[in-house]
């Protein structure tokens, strides 16, 4: 029970697809990972397309194709010495369970615990893993839809679980992703003001618009950016304001 205590369990949760959840956790969990020098472990529980499994098939499929990033993985493992992160498949129902049997049976502590959930309330055990959680965040994109459904979603897990106290959730955090500077200021406004007035809490940071987050590890690419294997460039995460992001993650989940 003492490495339960000492390790966090973190999800980028929402219920709307397309806004970030899957390519946030595996940016985050290659940030601290391979670069800050914490240990981490992801839980891929988004049955049954398990996304970040299948990346992490085609990230190690890129590093053997692409000389830049095969020379980036040496040059990371002979600095750092350690072994990627674990990527483990499961369903929500039981990720918990397994991720509570992951922990005892790690021979080294794991800061972070990072799980990938299904973008439906509908999915049996969803709220139940939610609820296991110390830290969500919810990306959300200026889009009406995305606005309503992921409100209403965090409404309820805000005045629902929480105030039921049968929870580990200590915080709910939405945050502006896909920030479009030509949109107009008062649109962001006028949601965030809806954001006040429901009592949750945004946080700070606005992460822009970036073509990038749309592209994996390829064979012909010289950057990384979203990578399971390797952390993303420090370049291209500065241009989006990610790097700023990750550290108001890291004040937030006192880290």
């Amino acid at each position: 029970m003492e490495t339960k205590n000492k390790t966090l369990f973190v999800a980028f949760s929402s219920q709307k697809g397309g806004v970030g959840k899957s390519t946030f956790t595996s940016i985050i969990a290659s940030t601290l990972h391979y670069r800050l020098g914490y240990n981490v472990a992801v839980f891929d529980c988004d049955y049954p397309q398990y996304s970040l499994s299948q990346m992490r098939e085609r990230d190690l499929k890129a590093i053997m194709q692409n000389e830049i990033f095969k020379k980036l993985a040496y040059r990371q493992f002979s600095t750092i010495n350690k072994k990627a992160y674990p990527v483990q498949q499961c369903k929500a129902d039981n990720a918990l369970e397994q991720a509570e049997a992951f922990l005892r049976s790690s021979p080294i502590p794991i800061n972070v615990v990072f799980f990938d959930l299904p973008g439906t309330v509908n999915t049996p055990g969803l709220l139940t893993i939610l609820a296991g959680m110390q830290h969500i965040f919810s990306p959300i994109t200026a889009d009406r839809i995305v606005i309503e459904s992921t409100l209403s979603f965090t409404h309820v897990l805000t005045n629902i679980l929480m105030k039921q106290g049968e929870t580990s959730i200590e915080t709910i955090r939405l945050f502006w992703n896909q920030v479009d500077g030509r949109e107009k200021s008062s649109l962001y406004n006028s949601y965030e003001k809806v954001i006040a007035d429901l009592g949750l809490t945004l946080m700070q940071t606005q992460v822009t618009d970036s073509k990038r987050f749309r592209k994996e590890s390829e064979a012909t690419a010289k950057t990384v950016f979203r990578s399971t294997l390797l952390p993303p460039d420090e370049k291209l995460i500065k241009a989006c304001r990610l790097d700023l992001f990750i550290e108001e993650f890291l004040r937030t989940i006192k880290l």
